[in-house]
């Protein structure tokens, strides 16, 4: 992938840690320019001189108007956008929040479409717009409710974005379990027994990490022939009963 990004401005919204940092990583080893942006500040300072970021303003996806201000001051034109989801939310239908689960929806879905919006005439033609999803929730399960709507919707969104938004190319990734800092805070002390699992159940026979997700990523930002779909990548876990 080197070089084939030269030039190129990426913008990654949540690029602090995890997938989105690897993406950065990656984008900048192929000649880009990157933008990212991330919650906390500290830790997004850390992650914008590790890739040394053309810039790292500060952004909740949850919040419509910074994310106006945001793309109102990035460059007129960019490249690629790619917008790194804050993680799944698991909870049983009894034990449900609405207000928490409003919220997730909220930035996921509206705040995926409020991107895209931004997205027209700042992306230039042939550019893309990469959403990351998951693949969790595809089978039912207890707790899976709010995960599985976020899970079609935003392949949804990428599908029909990639016709109102062409010739902008719009895809989904969906990403099984990758081994993260929220994957670290999500599963606590049981992370390493979860590594172990899938590391003996897994086709590949490996567990799925950032650098893996990320190079799809880049894929998908450099190959103008791909459009409208959703990209599995979780190393064969839905492959496996139960």
């Amino acid at each position: 992938m080197r070089g084939s990004l030269d030039g190129q401005r990426v913008v990654v919204i949540g690029g602090s840690s995890g997938i989105g940092l690897a993406t950065a990583h990656q984008a900048r080893a192929a000649g880009a320019r990157v933008v990212i942006t991330g919650r906390n500040p500290e830790r997004l300072a850390k992650a914008a001189a590790e890739v040394d970021a053309e810039s790292a303003p500060a952004l909740d996806l949850s919040d419509p108007a910074r994310l106006t201000e945001v793309f109102g001051e990035l460059p007129a034109q960019l490249d690629h956008v790619l917008v790194s989801g804050g993680g799944p939310f698991y909870t049983p239908i009894a034990e449900l929040d609405f207000d928490h689960a409003r919220r997730v929806l909220d930035e996921e879905l509206l705040g995926s479409l409020r991107v895209a919006q931004l997205c027209i005439g700042r992306v230039r033609p042939g550019g893309s717009l990469t959403l990351i999803s998951g693949t969790g929730a595809r089978r039912p399960g207890v707790g899976l409710s709010v995960a599985a709507i976020g899970t079609v919707g935003l392949q949804a969104i990428a599908a029909n974005a990639a016709l109102e938004l062409a010739p902008i190319r719009v895809n989904a990734v969906a990403a099984g379990f990758v081994d993260t800092p929220l994957s670290a805070r999500l599963l606590g002390d049981q992370l390493d027994e979860r590594r172990a699992d899938l590391r003996t159940t897994l086709p590949i026979r490996r567990v799925v990490g950032p650098d893996d997700v990320a190079t799809l990523i880049l894929h998908l930002m450099t190959n103008t022939a791909l459009t409208g779909a959703t990209y599995d990548i979780d190393g064969g876990q839905q492959l496996l009963r139960g």
